[in-house]
């Protein structure tokens, strides 16, 4: 559980270096460490399954839940654990590549942590050694009194420390992204674990014994095909370039609801800004014509006139009557014409032809003397 403060402290600080949110990886590490405890315990079972069932069990099946009595295999944490990161990150919508070469260096130490309590338990000891910084391990456990043993867990959490601080070099210097500097790390913690695990004598998979393949232990064998597979990877994506997301969108503001009664962009009729801008803006027409705009009164009157179909002169008798305070019908009816009138009138042009009903015949002697002078 200490190596799980360290890890998820120094991956915060590193996942928000990169721009990340806080708290991001805080909220990772809850279904993480729930699926990898059961994951690394399930491998070990799995792997060492005749130490809790059959004839020749040690102990019983139900201390195969009892995870503070040693067993957590390493294998089983890290794969169903990133099984629960990755339900986390497809829920916030970022990258599980990110995340992973985030929490790297932090998973070495953790594991460098971690393996101090197999000195605890007395477990996971090598082969009998002279060396000064040899191990002594109880009967009860194993060992033979007077015998010192290779400490695999001290050079194991050493060697991982050593990882860790690797993995932050190479992720400053050499810009590792879309999991490579993961890979990384798998591909440093399985070549370490290798020789290491060529060192233990202690059984894993049988109650006295390891189980073997070939000559080699079955961490061995994992540790082979893991460190190919982190090989394999970290060349393939060595041309990856696309963006990784760090931060999720953030959401768009909810427009706020319209109003049934009018548009959006409508005033109600009796609202005061309503009232303000009728007083501003002219009345317009039901056409959604502008209005007419106002003329002369002289430009009025002259279009008016031109328009008008009634009679010149009546108009004029009109305006005659208006100057001197009579009613135009009366001088209609009386039938003469005033001598402002006469004088006012044009002469009529001389004509020899004489109307029909001979009114208005021109006088002989003004005719004559307007021959004699033609």
């Amino acid at each position: 559980m200490l190596g799980v403060i360290v890890a998820v402290w120094l991956s915060e600080r590193r996942w928000q270096a990169r721009g990340g949110q806080k708290g991001t990886i805080v909220d990772i590490a809850v279904p993480a460490v729930i699926f990898g405890l059961i994951g690394g315990r399930l491998y070990h079972v799995i792997t060492d399954w005749q130490t809790y069932f059959g004839s020749r069990a040690i102990k019983e099946p139900i201390q195969a839940l009892f995870i503070w009595e040693g067993g957590l295999g390493i294998w089983g944490a890290i794969s169903l654990g990133a099984l629960g990161v990755w339900f986390a990150v497809r829920k916030r919508g970022i990258s599980m590549s990110a995340v992973a070469d985030t929490v790297a260096p932090g998973i070495a130490f953790a594991q460098a942590i971690g393996r101090w309590g197999n000195w605890f338990n007395q477990e996971l000891y090598g082969s009998p050694t002279t060396l000064p910084w040899g191990l002594e391990i109880d009967v009860d456990h194993g060992g033979e009194p007077g015998v010192l043993y290779h400490p695999t867990f001290l050079y194991e959490s050493l060697w991982d420390v050593a990882l860790g601080f690797v993995l932050i070099f190479a992720g400053r210097r050499f810009a590792l992204h879309h999991g490579r500097l993961f890979a990384l790390y798998v591909a440093g913690y399985t070549a370490g674990r290798f020789w290491i695990e060529g060192l233990r004598i202690d059984p894993v998979g049988g109650v006295d014994h390891a189980v073997t393949f070939l000559g080699l232990r079955i961490n061995q064998w994992t540790s082979i095909v893991l460190f190919v597979a982190a090989l394999a990877y970290f060349w393939l994506s060595r041309k990856r370039d696309s963006v990784e997301i760090v931060a999720p969108a953030e959401p768009a503001e909810p427009a706020e609801p319209a109003d049934p009664a009018h548009p959006a962009d409508q005033a109600d009729a009796d609202s005061e800004d309503t009232r303000d801008r009728a007083a501003e803006e002219p009345a317009s027409t039901d056409d959604g014509e502008d209005p007419p705009t106002p003329r002369p009164a002289a430009e009025t009157s002259k279009d008016e006139a031109a328009d008008d179909p009634a009679p010149a002169t009546e108009k004029a008798t009109a305006a005659e009557a208006a100057d001197d305070g009579a009613p135009a019908d009366e001088k209609a009816a009386d039938g003469k014409a005033t001598d402002a009138e006469v004088t006012d009138a044009p002469a009529p042009a001389a004509d020899d032809a004489t109307p029909a009903d001979g009114v208005g015949a021109a006088d002989p002697e003004v005719v004559t003397k307007e021959k004699n002078s033609r």
